[in-house]
């Protein structure tokens, strides 16, 4: 059994992603529930900006708006874009936020890393520290993802953590954990699955999920 991990966190974290609501298998801390010194002091600076014209606040509704908008829909788009042209996908891993703008997808300032999944290699992405996360391309975080319990256990035990999400990874299969920082985000391009030969971009979308894209799920074809 192979697993290695990819971390980068010398960085402050200071950012406020919105964030869905998917229990399983972990549930937020309660830290994550209560109302913070830093939400508080975000809503002050919030309100301090507005009332001196830096921005204004349909300015920050619309914005806030926008952010709302972006879903797993998106990020489903370049999977399955990669899966059928090698061409883009090359592309794709080698500057996600460029190669997205091919397919009028805007990812955002910050830095995207696609990851590729292959036969022996399997990404998984996480955030140790608090919940860096590609909303651009996934939208809103799941609540799990930014809890403390799966930020400090896929780190030390992934292939435990990816069972409780019923995803099996052979022992011989490398498992590469991949942390996210406030300046580089990834996302994970799952391998194709057997039995998809000659399906359209869209029904290939269909399959690929926001945890394919994280690495905790796999994309899986129904049988008939």
């Amino acid at each position: 059994m192979s697993e290695s991990k990819d971390h980068g966190h010398d960085h402050p974290h200071g950012h406020g992603h919105g964030h869905g609501h998917a229990p399983h298998p972990f549930q937020p801390d309660i830290e994550d529930g209560p109302i913070t010194e830093h939400m508080v002091l975000t809503r002050a600076v919030t309100e301090l900006m507005i009332e001196k014209g830096v921005f204004a606040a349909e300015d920050l509704r619309q914005k806030l708006e926008y952010m709302q908008s972006r879903n797993p829909g998106l990020g489903a788009r370049l999977v399955a874009r990669a899966w059928t042209d090698p061409a883009f996908a090359a592309r794709l891993i080698e500057d996600a936020n460029a190669a997205a703008k091919e397919l009028d997808i805007d990812a955002g300032v910050v830095e995207i890393r696609a990851l590729a999944d292959r036969p022996g290699l399997h990404n998984v992405i996480v955030c140790t520290l608090c919940s860096c996360y590609p909303v651009m391309l996934l939208g809103n975080s799941p609540d799990w993802y930014k809890s403390r319990e799966y930020r400090s256990r896929v780190v030390r035990e992934p292939r435990a953590v990816l069972a409780e999400f019923g995803t099996e990874i052979p022992e011989g299969t490398e498992l590469r954990i991949h942390d996210s920082t406030a300046e580089l985000r990834y996302f994970v391009i799952p391998e194709r699955p057997a039995g998809t030969e000659g399906w359209s971009e869209e029904r290939l979308a269909e399959i690929v999920t926001r945890d394919c894209m994280i690495g905790t799920a796999l994309p899986k074809v129904a049988t008939e």
